[in-house]
């Protein structure tokens, strides 16, 4: 942990004395709780942190019969638009806000609307294919990546898609056989090894996430002292 510690103070204390925000990418299988680590990272960093996440750029397949929607490959980094989410990744990066789409995950279609995000200090982004994808992992400035056992992270993954998207057991049950367990260790497995940080047991490693908040913490501190010093100096 004190490894960890060091390298995440080293690399943090560089990029946050920039005017850059700060891009960190949290990736992990699906169920890994990844969104919970995000989340409950952007909740203690406050006004100081917003969250993107992947799932919000699933290409709109309205176009298409509801029968073969559900038949996709939604796990394939083909079901994302990554050109898109790279697009608005740099735009944060330059302090510009961004459009993001809204999907609905019961008609696999995208909404008319959108949501205005702002950009922030650190700007944290999730999604089980950020490690996967070049384009967007060289974006990222720090890469976490959430281990979780796969049993765990399949009875999770029933639980939301049941209860948050509306979906039914054997649907759920048949993806994840024809398409969710092949694509993780096809591509986000392997994405493993990009990691800057890996975290084990998943997005509830409570040392992991002090870890990481104490030292963001500190930075941006330091950041913002820094900026004010540099101000005073015109």
């Amino acid at each position: 942990m004190k490894i960890v510690r060091l390298i995440c103070i080293c690399l943090l204390n560089t990029l946050l004395l920039h005017a850059e925000p700060l891009l960190i990418g949290i990736s992990g299988g699906s169920g890994s709780g990844k969104t919970t680590f995000a989340e409950c990272l952007a909740e203690e960093l406050q006004h100081n942190a917003i969250i993107l996440s992947e799932d919000a750029y699933y290409h709109d397949l309205s176009h298409l019969p509801l029968e073969t929607r559900k038949a996709a490959n939604f796990d394939h980094p083909d079901a994302i638009d990554f050109s898109l989410f790279e697009q608005h990744l740099m735009q944060l990066k330059q302090g510009q806000s961004i459009e993001v789409p809204i999907y609905n995950f019961k008609t696999y279609s995208r909404t008319s609307e959108t949501i205005t995000v702002h950009p922030a200090p650190v700007v944290i982004v999730e999604g089980i294919l950020l490690l996967a994808v070049p384009s967007i992992r060289h974006q990222l400035d720090l890469k976490v990546f959430i281990d979780v056992d796969d049993d765990i992270r399949v009875l999770r993954r029933l639980d939301r898609d049941i209860q948050e998207r509306g979906r039914q057991f054997s649907d759920v049950q048949e993806q994840y056989l024809r398409t969710v367990r092949p694509m993780h260790l096809t591509f986000v497995e392997p994405s493993k090894q990009h990691a800057d940080l890996i975290v084990p047991v998943g997005g509830h490693n409570k040392k992991a996430f002090q870890i990481l908040l104490d030292t963001l913490k500190k930075d941006l501190t330091t950041a913002t002292a820094f900026t004010a010093s540099d101000h005073s100096l015109e």
